[in-house]
């Protein structure tokens, strides 16, 4: 289901192409981080790294070289140390970098201060993420100052900075089969996480025991990673868009909003679903369901080769716009609420993101001026909302305290789009008969 050495070695041999000759391409690491005192962070390789590489350590650098005989593939890493995996666990090594990594050669981590000024000195050009680590930033400065301060002694120093990210996150921006089938099982495994939250909620549970059973699907189907913090808001707490403190207690008559997905490999899912904390919409909660979902399908609906990014967008805010109008909480003419955008008190950001690595992938959505043109193999969400704040009152009192946020992954096909996440049920029909009491287990 990984990565294969394959493909991990087709990304760079393409990377290296679009440098093309004479330049360097530099690629740090992600570092452990500090939770308190002695304590880290479950350490994330970055993602760029990662997506060159495979290799999942920290205190690492990764080099490309086009065109140099000796290697065009460099990896510093830490050392072999016994002692050290004794207290921190196995590490590969120089050795193991290019046994199991396919380095072209590699090196212990504290000789780059020696090695790698040799290697920038001659390229002409310099591909790097400036500003992503500011501390290596430093360290990169200091290695072409030191090159330069040699010049009149025949050093020739680069001349110019490439920004990486542009070339690359534009090839981590169309997915490969290999990547795509990742993505189908994160979004799998995280289907049946929000499918077993529904069937275990009930009325005096809390936010978090729905979280737990999130985790426990997850973690039972061996993705140990959150995406991203997840998001269960019942009431009130479903018209908070970021909402992550998961800690009130889940009352009848309200809705819960769960925005959750695993990440797999380094692949992330990103799936919302709202459902009805006793198991049955109310009346009001029906209404305005069924308009996001009728505007969340309109919009998945459109997805296809050629299209806009802007468009499933478009078609979300008109399709809610008319539903508010019709349902009595907008008021106005159609076309007026659209170009006042009065809509956005209830739905206030956009349909969606690209999807891959990062939960808020890479890649650009315009060229120039122009809204982007989808193409085979982008994966984007499809999330539109409907949020009616419990302090609204400028609408009926049956409205408010309603949030609700239905999301898919969707892969852009050759004639059209695929639904990775399909396996979640989302009409009002499935949602209650899954909920009902004596429904089978997961």
């Amino acid at each position: 289901m990984s990565i294969s050495k394959r493909e991990f070695a087709r990304r760079r041999k393409d990377l290296m192409a679009l440098m093309g000759s004479n330049s360097i391409a530099i690629v740090p690491a992600a570092q452990l981080q500090v939770r308190n005192r002695d304590v880290d962070y479950p350490f994330r390789q970055d993602s760029d790294f990662y997506y060159l590489s495979g290799f999942d350590e920290p205190e690492a650098v990764l080099v490309l070289l086009p065109g140099r005989r000796q290697g065009q593939y460099i990896l510093f890493c830490q050392e072999r140390d016994k002692d050290k995996e004794l207290w921190h666990g196995y590490r590969a090594g120089p050795e193991g970098a290019c046994a199991d990594y396919a380095a072209d050669d590699a090196f212990p981590i504290g000789d780059i201060d020696e090695i790698l000024p040799g290697l920038i000195e001659g390229r002409d050009r310099v591909h790097y993420a400036m500003g992503k680590a500011p501390e290596f930033d430093r360290r990169i400065m200091d290695w072409v100052n030191t090159i330069r301060s040699k010049a009149r002694s025949g050093a020739h120093p680069p001349g110019e900075f490439v920004d990486l990210d542009h070339s690359l996150h534009e090839m981590r921006l169309l997915k490969s089969s290999a990547e795509l089938k990742l993505m189908r099982r994160a979004a799998k495994i995280s289907a049946r996480a929000h499918i077993r939250a529904m069937r275990t909620c009930t009325p005096g549970l809390n936010e978090y025991h729905l979280e737990a059973e999130l985790q426990h699907e997850f973690m039972s189907n061996g993705c140990r990673k959150w995406a991203y913090p997840p998001i269960v808001g019942s009431g009130d707490n479903g018209c908070i868009l970021h909402y992550i403190e998961n800690n009130s207690p889940l009352k009848d008559g309200d809705l819960v909003l769960i925005d959750a997905g695993c990440e797999l490999d380094c692949y992330a899912a990103d799936i919302t679903r709202t459902f009805p904390v006793s198991g049955r919409f109310s009346g009001p909660q029906r209404q305005l369901y069924q308009l996001c979902l009728d505007a969340q399908l309109a919009a998945i609906n459109a997805i296809a080769p050629g299209v806009p990014w802007s468009l499933p967008h478009d078609i979300a805010v008109k399709t809610i716009t008319r539903g508010l109008i019709k349902l009595g909480l907008l008021k106005g003419q159609y076309r007026s609420l659209i170009e006042k955008g009065a809509y956005q008190p209830f739905y206030m950001h956009r349909t969606g993101h690209w999807l891959g690595m990062d939960v808020h992938d890479v890649g650009d959505y315009k060229i120039g001026e122009q809204w982007r043109e989808l193409e085979p193999g982008m994966v984007l969400t499809v999330e539109p909302g409907i949020y009616v704040s419990p302090g609204n009152t400028r609408v009926a009192k049956k409205w408010r305290g309603i949030g609700i946020r239905i999301e898919d992954d969707v892969v852009v096909t050759r004639d059209g789009c695929e639904v990775l996440s399909a396996d979640a049920p989302k009409t009002v029909e499935d949602i209650e008969a899954i909920m009902a009491p004596g429904d089978a287990a997961v």
